[in-house]
């Protein structure tokens, strides 16, 4: 059993971002902040089932709307990934102020991208696990690759993400286009999980390959088959959830 807790904190943005605290009913072994996907927000189903199955398991868990999505405040079109990565880094931060110090960093397709590049200035993190996630944050261009052009030269573009209308403008995009995760994954220093679906296709299994070749020791690589990216399909999420719980065990904790 578990308890969610409603919770909020300061974005560097200025903005105030809503969170959800999954805690454990039980001992709790450990706390831990989740990244969701690109639009996808924390309740989102990979991120509720993935954060409640660990809480389930005496993993505490965190998972917030990024800014302007959700219960977030502020418009989405003022983020970007590097606002993604630092608010990650700020999760941790509300956590261990309210005595809860953060030791596993789990990140679910694009949010797998940030916590990648958000593990490097949280110095209590013990191990990072990433769902379905990029090797380059910019591989998310494809789903607005119609509109970029638009978004170069005008500034700004709407599109349609999954049935929700969202202004995309050129400072995002470029963002994305410096954001290179091979150093951060390869200076890593903590145990790093990588899990895919090798019939992903929305972020294809080649990027997991690619993330766990650059990455050191201690690494190890999950094929989660028969999973779709979302997690949608029944007990997917939780799969995920029990198979990072036993694995991440070695690493919680004080």
């Amino acid at each position: 059993m578990t308890t969610s807790m409603k919770v909020s904190f300061e974005g560097t943005t200025g903005e105030m971002l809503s969170g959800m605290l999954d805690v454990p009913d039980g001992p709790v072994r450990g706390w831990g902040v989740f990244s969701h996907g690109f639009t996808l927000g924390k309740d989102s189903p990979a991120a509720s089932r993935i954060c409640k199955g660990l809480a389930s398991e005496g993993v505490g868990m965190l998972r917030f709307d990024n800014v302007g999505l959700g219960g977030s405040g502020g418009e989405w079109s003022q983020g970007s990934f590097s606002h993604k990565v630092a608010d990650t880094v700020r999760a941790t931060e509300f956590m261990r102020a309210e005595g809860r110090t953060v030791s596993l960093l789990v990140g679910h397709s694009f949010g797998g991208a940030a916590v990648l590049a958000a593990a490097r200035n949280i110095p209590d993190l013990r191990a990072v696990a990433t769902v379905g996630a990029p090797f380059s944050p910019k591989h998310v261009e494809h789903v607005f690759d119609s509109a970029m052009d638009k978004i170069l030269n005008e500034g700004s573009a709407e599109v349609d993400l999954g049935g929700k209308r969202v202004e995309i403008r050129r400072h995002f995009v470029e963002d994305l286009q410096n954001a290179d995760l091979s150093d951060c994954i390869r200076t890593l220093h903590k145990p790093l999980m990588v899990l895919h679906s090798p019939t992903d296709n929305t972020v294809g299994i080649e990027n997991a390959s690619t993330i766990f070749q650059t990455a050191r020791h201690p690494r190890s690589f999950v094929s989660i088959e028969g999973s779709d990216h979302l997690l949608t399909g029944k007990g997917q999420a939780a799969r995920v959830a029990r198979i990072i719980s036993a694995w991440a065990d070695q690493y919680l904790g004080g």
